[in-house]
Protein backbone atom coordinates (compact mmCIF):
# COMPACT_ATOMS: atom_id res chain seq x y z
CA UNK A 1 0.00 0.00 0.00
CA UNK A 2 0.85 3.49 -0.59
CA UNK A 3 1.89 5.70 2.28
CA UNK A 4 3.19 8.63 3.06
CA UNK A 5 6.34 7.41 4.91
CA UNK A 6 6.63 5.34 1.05
CA UNK A 7 7.47 8.62 -0.35
CA UNK A 8 10.02 9.60 1.91
CA UNK A 9 11.59 6.40 1.94
CA UNK A 10 11.89 6.41 -1.57
CA UNK A 11 13.14 9.79 -1.79
CA UNK A 12 16.10 8.43 0.13
CA UNK A 13 15.99 5.61 -2.38
CA UNK A 14 16.61 7.98 -5.70
CA UNK A 15 20.10 10.12 -6.28
CA UNK A 16 19.29 14.15 -5.70
CA UNK A 17 18.93 15.25 -9.18
CA UNK A 18 19.02 19.68 -8.87
CA UNK A 19 17.82 20.85 -12.22
CA UNK A 20 16.17 24.03 -12.83
CA UNK A 21 12.72 22.35 -13.00
CA UNK A 22 11.46 18.81 -11.74
CA UNK A 23 9.92 16.70 -14.63
CA UNK A 24 6.12 15.42 -14.31
CA UNK A 25 6.04 13.13 -11.19
CA UNK A 26 9.49 14.52 -10.05
CA UNK A 27 9.86 15.25 -6.30
CA UNK A 28 9.92 19.09 -5.98
CA UNK A 29 10.04 19.48 -2.64
CA UNK A 30 9.37 18.40 0.97
CA UNK A 31 11.67 18.37 4.59
CA UNK A 32 15.83 17.56 3.52
CA UNK A 33 14.80 18.15 -0.35
CA UNK A 34 18.02 19.60 -2.36
CA UNK A 35 16.60 19.66 -5.46
CA UNK A 36 14.73 21.55 -7.90
CA UNK A 37 11.39 23.27 -6.68
CA UNK A 38 9.87 24.26 -9.36
CA UNK A 39 7.96 22.16 -11.78
CA UNK A 40 8.19 21.84 -16.05
CA UNK A 41 5.29 23.57 -18.00
CA UNK A 42 1.80 22.35 -17.55
CA UNK A 43 2.65 20.56 -14.25
CA UNK A 44 2.29 21.83 -10.41
CA UNK A 45 4.43 20.90 -7.55
CA UNK A 46 1.52 19.37 -5.22
CA UNK A 47 2.60 18.95 -1.29
CA UNK A 48 1.70 15.42 -0.48
CA UNK A 49 3.14 15.80 3.13
CA UNK A 50 5.62 17.55 5.19
CA UNK A 51 8.60 15.37 3.32
CA UNK A 52 7.27 14.81 -0.39
CA UNK A 53 5.81 17.62 -2.46
CA UNK A 54 5.65 15.87 -6.31
CA UNK A 55 5.03 17.60 -9.50
CA UNK A 56 1.40 16.51 -11.06
CA UNK A 57 -0.16 17.56 -14.51
CA UNK A 58 -1.76 21.16 -14.28
CA UNK A 59 -5.70 19.89 -14.50
CA UNK A 60 -6.58 23.54 -15.46
CA UNK A 61 -4.83 22.78 -18.80
CA UNK A 62 -6.56 19.86 -20.32
CA UNK A 63 -10.05 20.53 -21.43
CA UNK A 64 -13.18 19.21 -18.48
CA UNK A 65 -15.19 16.58 -20.79
CA UNK A 66 -18.71 17.22 -20.98
CA UNK A 67 -19.11 13.16 -22.03
CA UNK A 68 -22.47 12.49 -19.33
CA UNK A 69 -21.75 9.76 -16.65
CA UNK A 70 -21.28 6.46 -18.02
CA UNK A 71 -24.72 4.03 -18.24
CA UNK A 72 -23.43 0.56 -19.27
CA UNK A 73 -25.51 -2.63 -18.38
CA UNK A 74 -24.93 -3.61 -14.78
CA UNK A 75 -23.61 -6.99 -16.36
CA UNK A 76 -20.48 -5.01 -18.45
CA UNK A 77 -16.74 -6.05 -17.54
CA UNK A 78 -15.80 -2.86 -17.04
CA UNK A 79 -11.90 -3.96 -18.40
CA UNK A 80 -13.72 -5.03 -21.89
CA UNK A 81 -12.40 -2.85 -24.26
CA UNK A 82 -10.11 -0.25 -22.20
CA UNK A 83 -6.36 -0.16 -21.60
CA UNK A 84 -5.60 0.11 -18.00
CA UNK A 85 -3.28 3.12 -16.74
CA UNK A 86 0.12 2.84 -15.36
CA UNK A 87 0.51 4.61 -11.86
CA UNK A 88 3.47 6.44 -12.24
CA UNK A 89 4.01 6.90 -8.84
CA UNK A 90 5.10 3.04 -8.30
CA UNK A 91 6.93 3.11 -12.32
CA UNK A 92 8.82 5.89 -10.38
CA UNK A 93 9.35 3.67 -7.30
CA UNK A 94 9.93 0.43 -9.19
CA UNK A 95 13.06 2.31 -11.40
CA UNK A 96 14.59 3.38 -8.43
CA UNK A 97 14.74 0.01 -6.67
CA UNK A 98 16.14 -1.37 -10.09
CA UNK A 99 18.71 1.32 -10.36
CA UNK A 100 20.77 0.08 -6.98
CA UNK A 101 19.92 -3.60 -7.56
CA UNK A 102 23.20 -5.58 -8.34
CA UNK A 103 22.68 -8.03 -10.39
CA UNK A 104 22.00 -6.84 -14.17
CA UNK A 105 19.54 -9.40 -14.95
CA UNK A 106 17.30 -9.03 -12.41
CA UNK A 107 17.41 -5.32 -12.42
CA UNK A 108 16.18 -5.66 -16.21
CA UNK A 109 13.59 -8.01 -15.00
CA UNK A 110 12.72 -5.40 -12.16
CA UNK A 111 12.03 -2.86 -14.64
CA UNK A 112 9.56 -5.26 -16.48
CA UNK A 113 7.20 -4.80 -13.16
CA UNK A 114 7.11 -1.18 -13.83
CA UNK A 115 4.78 -1.84 -17.15
CA UNK A 116 2.48 -4.45 -14.82
CA UNK A 117 -0.56 -2.13 -13.91
CA UNK A 118 -1.48 -1.76 -10.28
CA UNK A 119 -3.72 -0.09 -8.17
CA UNK A 120 -3.08 3.34 -6.79
CA UNK A 121 -4.38 4.08 -3.01
CA UNK A 122 -5.38 6.47 -1.47
CA UNK A 123 -5.03 5.89 2.21
CA UNK A 124 -5.09 9.34 3.43
CA UNK A 125 -6.92 12.78 2.61
CA UNK A 126 -3.52 14.26 2.03
CA UNK A 127 -2.84 11.81 -1.24
CA UNK A 128 -6.34 12.99 -2.41
CA UNK A 129 -5.21 15.91 -4.58
CA UNK A 130 -3.10 13.36 -6.40
CA UNK A 131 -6.02 11.53 -8.27
CA UNK A 132 -6.78 14.86 -10.17
CA UNK A 133 -3.20 14.97 -11.89
CA UNK A 134 -3.66 10.81 -12.73
CA UNK A 135 -7.14 11.42 -14.18
CA UNK A 136 -5.85 14.56 -16.29
CA UNK A 137 -2.88 11.79 -17.30
CA UNK A 138 -4.84 9.24 -17.87
CA UNK A 139 -7.25 11.41 -20.02
CA UNK A 140 -4.37 12.62 -21.74
CA UNK A 141 -3.16 9.17 -22.82
CA UNK A 142 -6.80 8.13 -23.87
CA UNK A 143 -6.70 11.55 -26.02
CA UNK A 144 -3.34 10.49 -27.80
CA UNK A 145 -4.21 7.18 -27.83
CA UNK A 146 -7.55 7.18 -29.53
CA UNK A 147 -7.60 3.92 -26.59
CA UNK A 148 -10.22 3.87 -23.43
CA UNK A 149 -8.34 4.35 -20.68
CA UNK A 150 -9.48 2.61 -17.01
CA UNK A 151 -7.90 3.75 -14.06
CA UNK A 152 -7.94 1.45 -10.74
CA UNK A 153 -7.92 2.94 -7.21
CA UNK A 154 -8.17 1.63 -3.79
CA UNK A 155 -10.37 3.60 -1.63
CA UNK A 156 -8.50 2.92 1.89
CA UNK A 157 -9.17 5.59 5.05
CA UNK A 158 -12.09 3.94 7.56
CA UNK A 159 -11.84 5.53 10.47
CA UNK A 160 -10.02 2.30 12.72
CA UNK A 161 -9.19 0.96 9.67
CA UNK A 162 -8.34 -2.55 9.81
CA UNK A 163 -9.70 -3.38 13.16
CA UNK A 164 -8.30 -7.13 13.56
CA UNK A 165 -4.75 -5.80 13.14
CA UNK A 166 -2.38 -3.10 14.05
CA UNK A 167 0.54 -2.82 11.07
CA UNK A 168 -1.88 -0.65 8.85
CA UNK A 169 -3.91 1.25 10.96
CA UNK A 170 -4.90 4.82 9.77
CA UNK A 171 -5.32 8.37 10.13
CA UNK A 172 -9.05 8.54 11.58
CA UNK A 173 -10.35 7.59 14.52
CA UNK A 174 -14.61 6.62 15.50
CA UNK A 175 -14.48 8.43 18.94
CA UNK A 176 -12.38 11.37 17.07
CA UNK A 177 -15.30 12.59 14.57
CA UNK A 178 -13.81 9.46 12.46
CA UNK A 179 -17.14 8.61 10.46
CA UNK A 180 -18.06 12.81 9.59
CA UNK A 181 -14.19 12.94 8.43
CA UNK A 182 -13.86 10.28 6.19
CA UNK A 183 -17.47 11.16 4.67
CA UNK A 184 -15.21 14.78 3.77
CA UNK A 185 -12.29 12.39 2.48
CA UNK A 186 -14.79 10.59 0.14
CA UNK A 187 -16.19 13.66 -0.85
CA UNK A 188 -12.95 15.16 -1.96
CA UNK A 189 -12.23 12.20 -3.87
CA UNK A 190 -15.60 12.40 -5.63
CA UNK A 191 -15.51 15.64 -6.79
CA UNK A 192 -12.10 15.06 -8.53
CA UNK A 193 -13.59 11.83 -9.74
CA UNK A 194 -16.98 14.39 -11.30
CA UNK A 195 -14.23 16.36 -13.67
CA UNK A 196 -13.57 13.03 -15.63
CA UNK A 197 -16.75 11.80 -17.16
CA UNK A 198 -15.30 10.40 -19.95
CA UNK A 199 -12.42 7.85 -18.14
CA UNK A 200 -13.87 4.98 -16.63
CA UNK A 201 -12.59 3.80 -12.82
CA UNK A 202 -12.42 0.61 -10.98
CA UNK A 203 -12.48 1.18 -7.25
CA UNK A 204 -11.45 -1.43 -4.43
CA UNK A 205 -14.05 -0.09 -1.53
CA UNK A 206 -12.19 -0.58 2.23
CA UNK A 207 -9.70 -3.42 2.03
CA UNK A 208 -10.01 -5.55 5.64
CA UNK A 209 -12.94 -3.90 6.58
CA UNK A 210 -16.23 -5.78 6.11
CA UNK A 211 -14.31 -9.25 6.56
CA UNK A 212 -13.99 -8.55 9.82
CA UNK A 213 -17.95 -8.17 10.52
CA UNK A 214 -17.95 -11.32 9.90
CA UNK A 215 -15.33 -13.46 11.55
CA UNK A 216 -13.78 -10.49 14.21
CA UNK A 217 -16.79 -9.54 16.44
CA UNK A 218 -15.21 -10.46 19.32
CA UNK A 219 -12.51 -8.34 19.36
CA UNK A 220 -13.93 -5.47 21.04
CA UNK A 221 -12.13 -2.75 18.07
CA UNK A 222 -14.13 -4.83 15.46
CA UNK A 223 -17.86 -4.74 17.51
CA UNK A 224 -17.39 -0.96 17.98
CA UNK A 225 -16.55 -0.61 14.38
CA UNK A 226 -18.28 -2.14 13.15
CA UNK A 227 -21.88 0.15 12.55
CA UNK A 228 -19.49 3.05 11.44
CA UNK A 229 -17.71 0.50 8.73
CA UNK A 230 -21.03 -0.30 7.58
CA UNK A 231 -22.38 3.63 7.62
CA UNK A 232 -19.46 4.64 6.19
CA UNK A 233 -19.18 1.79 3.03
CA UNK A 234 -22.71 2.82 1.97
CA UNK A 235 -21.99 6.44 1.98
CA UNK A 236 -18.97 5.75 -0.78
CA UNK A 237 -21.11 3.73 -2.67
CA UNK A 238 -23.83 5.94 -3.25
CA UNK A 239 -21.07 8.42 -3.97
CA UNK A 240 -19.36 6.76 -6.55
CA UNK A 241 -22.21 4.83 -8.04
CA UNK A 242 -23.56 8.61 -8.93
CA UNK A 243 -20.36 8.85 -10.91
CA UNK A 244 -20.38 5.70 -12.63
CA UNK A 245 -17.42 4.37 -11.21
CA UNK A 246 -17.21 0.52 -11.03
CA UNK A 247 -16.69 -0.39 -7.23
CA UNK A 248 -15.82 -4.12 -5.89
CA UNK A 249 -16.10 -4.67 -1.70
CA UNK A 250 -13.51 -6.14 -0.39
CA UNK A 251 -14.20 -9.41 0.19
CA UNK A 252 -11.46 -11.15 2.53
CA UNK A 253 -9.49 -14.28 0.78
CA UNK A 254 -10.32 -17.65 0.81
CA UNK A 255 -8.26 -18.03 4.42
CA UNK A 256 -10.18 -16.22 5.57
CA UNK A 257 -13.69 -15.99 4.34
CA UNK A 258 -13.31 -19.19 2.19
CA UNK A 259 -14.15 -21.78 5.41
CA UNK A 260 -17.77 -23.34 4.66
CA UNK A 261 -18.71 -21.91 8.28
CA UNK A 262 -17.79 -18.12 7.13
CA UNK A 263 -19.57 -17.95 3.66
CA UNK A 264 -22.90 -17.80 4.09
CA UNK A 265 -22.82 -15.07 7.23
CA UNK A 266 -20.12 -13.01 4.65
CA UNK A 267 -22.63 -13.29 1.50
CA UNK A 268 -25.38 -11.97 4.48
CA UNK A 269 -22.91 -9.04 5.40
CA UNK A 270 -22.32 -7.62 1.69
CA UNK A 271 -25.81 -8.50 0.63
CA UNK A 272 -26.61 -6.25 3.04
CA UNK A 273 -24.56 -3.20 2.04
CA UNK A 274 -25.58 -3.94 -1.58
CA UNK A 275 -29.41 -3.81 -0.41
CA UNK A 276 -29.17 -0.82 1.64
CA UNK A 277 -27.26 1.06 -0.80
CA UNK A 278 -30.12 0.63 -3.13
CA UNK A 279 -28.73 -2.11 -5.29
CA UNK A 280 -26.36 0.43 -7.15
CA UNK A 281 -26.07 -0.98 -10.48
CA UNK A 282 -21.81 0.24 -10.32
CA UNK A 283 -21.30 -2.03 -7.65
CA UNK A 284 -19.92 -5.06 -9.81
CA UNK A 285 -18.84 -7.37 -6.84
CA UNK A 286 -16.06 -8.41 -4.21
CA UNK A 287 -11.98 -8.13 -4.92
CA UNK A 288 -10.37 -11.37 -3.05
CA UNK A 289 -7.27 -11.98 -1.78
CA UNK A 290 -6.30 -8.06 -1.85
CA UNK A 291 -2.36 -7.81 -0.51
CA UNK A 292 -2.31 -11.80 0.03
CA UNK A 293 -0.36 -15.02 -1.01
CA UNK A 294 -3.01 -17.67 -2.07
CA UNK A 295 -2.97 -19.00 -5.96
CA UNK A 296 -5.70 -18.19 -7.82
CA UNK A 297 -6.03 -22.12 -8.61
CA UNK A 298 -3.83 -24.66 -6.69
CA UNK A 299 -3.07 -28.46 -8.53
CA UNK A 300 -3.51 -29.64 -4.70
CA UNK A 301 -3.91 -28.06 -1.31
CA UNK A 302 -1.23 -26.07 0.10
CA UNK A 303 -0.98 -27.36 3.43
CA UNK A 304 -1.69 -24.27 4.85
CA UNK A 305 -4.97 -24.72 4.11
CA UNK A 306 -5.95 -28.18 5.26
CA UNK A 307 -8.56 -29.37 5.96
CA UNK A 308 -10.68 -25.93 4.04
CA UNK A 309 -11.97 -27.77 0.98
CA UNK A 310 -11.87 -24.40 -0.72
CA UNK A 311 -7.59 -24.29 -0.97
CA UNK A 312 -7.31 -21.58 -3.57
CA UNK A 313 -9.19 -18.64 -5.07
CA UNK A 314 -11.18 -19.75 -7.67
CA UNK A 315 -12.72 -22.53 -5.00
CA UNK A 316 -13.74 -20.04 -2.45
CA UNK A 317 -15.29 -17.40 -5.30
CA UNK A 318 -17.21 -20.69 -7.11
CA UNK A 319 -19.07 -21.30 -3.37
CA UNK A 320 -19.14 -17.69 -2.69
CA UNK A 321 -20.31 -16.14 -5.75
CA UNK A 322 -23.78 -18.65 -5.39
CA UNK A 323 -24.30 -17.30 -1.90
CA UNK A 324 -23.96 -13.96 -2.34
CA UNK A 325 -26.19 -14.20 -5.18
CA UNK A 326 -28.90 -16.04 -3.41
CA UNK A 327 -28.66 -13.26 -0.54
CA UNK A 328 -29.68 -10.75 -3.51
CA UNK A 329 -26.16 -9.97 -4.86
CA UNK A 330 -25.73 -11.22 -8.00
CA UNK A 331 -21.56 -10.18 -7.71
CA UNK A 332 -18.71 -10.95 -9.77
CA UNK A 333 -15.43 -10.49 -8.96
CA UNK A 334 -11.58 -9.24 -9.33
CA UNK A 335 -8.96 -11.60 -7.59
CA UNK A 336 -5.17 -9.98 -6.54
CA UNK A 337 -2.52 -12.20 -7.87
CA UNK A 338 0.27 -9.73 -7.58
CA UNK A 339 2.01 -11.61 -5.05
CA UNK A 340 0.81 -15.29 -5.74
CA UNK A 341 3.44 -17.04 -7.49
CA UNK A 342 4.77 -18.92 -5.11
CA UNK A 343 2.90 -21.77 -3.29
CA UNK A 344 3.45 -24.03 0.19
CA UNK A 345 5.38 -21.13 1.65
CA UNK A 346 4.20 -21.10 4.90
CA UNK A 347 2.57 -23.28 7.68
CA UNK A 348 -0.88 -21.23 8.12
CA UNK A 349 -2.95 -18.82 6.61
CA UNK A 350 -2.50 -16.04 9.56
CA UNK A 351 1.53 -16.02 8.17
CA UNK A 352 0.45 -12.62 5.79
CA UNK A 353 2.96 -9.92 6.27
CA UNK A 354 6.23 -9.96 4.27
CA UNK A 355 6.01 -13.50 3.22
CA UNK A 356 9.48 -15.07 3.01
CA UNK A 357 9.70 -16.72 -0.65
CA UNK A 358 7.04 -15.32 -2.42
CA UNK A 359 7.21 -13.99 -5.70
CA UNK A 360 5.53 -11.60 -8.43
CA UNK A 361 2.67 -14.13 -10.08
CA UNK A 362 -0.26 -14.44 -12.40
CA UNK A 363 0.00 -11.33 -15.15
CA UNK A 364 -3.18 -8.86 -15.14
CA UNK A 365 -5.72 -10.53 -17.65
CA UNK A 366 -9.18 -11.01 -18.39
CA UNK A 367 -8.82 -14.33 -19.43
CA UNK A 368 -9.81 -15.58 -15.98
CA UNK A 369 -11.40 -19.42 -17.04
CA UNK A 370 -14.15 -18.20 -14.60
CA UNK A 371 -17.59 -16.94 -15.15
CA UNK A 372 -17.59 -15.23 -11.97
CA UNK A 373 -14.20 -13.21 -12.02
CA UNK A 374 -13.90 -10.33 -14.52
CA UNK A 375 -10.23 -9.89 -13.77
CA UNK A 376 -6.86 -10.80 -12.70
CA UNK A 377 -4.96 -7.93 -10.94
CA UNK A 378 -2.65 -6.31 -9.48
CA UNK A 379 -3.89 -4.87 -6.01
CA UNK A 380 -0.79 -4.46 -3.66
CA UNK A 381 2.30 -2.81 -5.20
CA UNK A 382 5.10 -5.33 -4.57
CA UNK A 383 7.76 -3.90 -2.42
CA UNK A 384 6.07 -1.58 -0.35
CA UNK A 385 5.74 -3.69 3.01
CA UNK A 386 3.47 -5.38 4.79
CA UNK A 387 4.22 -3.82 8.52
CA UNK A 388 7.10 -3.61 10.41
CA UNK A 389 9.20 -6.54 11.97
CA UNK A 390 10.57 -3.34 14.64
CA UNK A 391 9.03 -4.64 17.81
CA UNK A 392 9.90 -0.86 19.24
CA UNK A 393 7.22 0.83 16.83
CA UNK A 394 3.67 1.62 17.54
CA UNK A 395 2.61 -0.23 14.47
CA UNK A 396 4.07 -3.35 15.20
CA UNK A 397 1.96 -6.48 14.84
CA UNK A 398 3.43 -10.28 15.97
CA UNK A 399 2.14 -11.33 12.64
CA UNK A 400 5.10 -9.20 11.48
CA UNK A 401 7.61 -10.92 13.87
CA UNK A 402 7.14 -14.70 12.52
CA UNK A 403 9.74 -16.83 11.48
CA UNK A 404 7.99 -16.25 8.25
CA UNK A 405 8.03 -12.83 8.09
CA UNK A 406 11.01 -11.37 6.23
CA UNK A 407 12.83 -9.16 8.65
CA UNK A 408 14.44 -5.83 8.87
CA UNK A 409 10.92 -4.49 7.56
CA UNK A 410 10.16 -0.42 7.05
CA UNK A 411 6.82 0.88 8.46
CA UNK A 412 3.88 -0.50 6.70
CA UNK A 413 3.33 0.89 2.77
CA UNK A 414 7.35 2.27 2.84
CA UNK A 415 9.50 0.53 0.38
CA UNK A 416 11.27 -2.85 1.13
CA UNK A 417 14.18 -3.01 -1.51
CA UNK A 418 15.30 -6.74 -0.23
CA UNK A 419 11.20 -8.23 -0.42
CA UNK A 420 11.45 -6.25 -3.72
CA UNK A 421 14.11 -7.95 -4.99
CA UNK A 422 12.96 -11.64 -3.93
CA UNK A 423 9.55 -10.92 -5.43
CA UNK A 424 11.41 -9.99 -8.64
CA UNK A 425 13.78 -13.65 -8.25
CA UNK A 426 10.81 -15.46 -7.42
CA UNK A 427 8.56 -14.17 -10.07
CA UNK A 428 6.40 -17.24 -11.64
CA UNK A 429 5.76 -17.20 -14.34
CA UNK A 430 8.99 -15.33 -14.62
CA UNK A 431 9.57 -11.97 -15.67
Amino acid sequence: MIKLATLSALAAIVPLLVSAQAPVWGQCGGAGWNGATTCVSDSVCTVVSQWYSQCTPDASTVPTSTTPVPTQAPDTNPYTGHDVWLTPFYASEVSAAAAVMTNAAQAANALKVAKIPTFTWFDTVAKVPMLDGYLASAREQQKKSGKKVLVQIVVYDLPDRDCSAKASHGEFEIAKDGVTKYKNYVDQLAAIIKKYPDLRIVAIIEPDSLANMATNMSFPKCANAAAAYKECTIYTVKALNKLGVYMYLDGGHTGWLGWPDNIEPAAKIMAEIYNEAGKPKFLRGMATNVSNFNALRASSPDPATVPNPNYDESRFIDAFAPALAASGFPAKFIVDQGRSGVQNIRPSWSNWCNLKGAGFGMRPTSNTGSPHIDQIVWVKPGGECDGTSDTTKERYDENCGLETAMKGAPEAGQWFQAYFEMLVKNATPAL
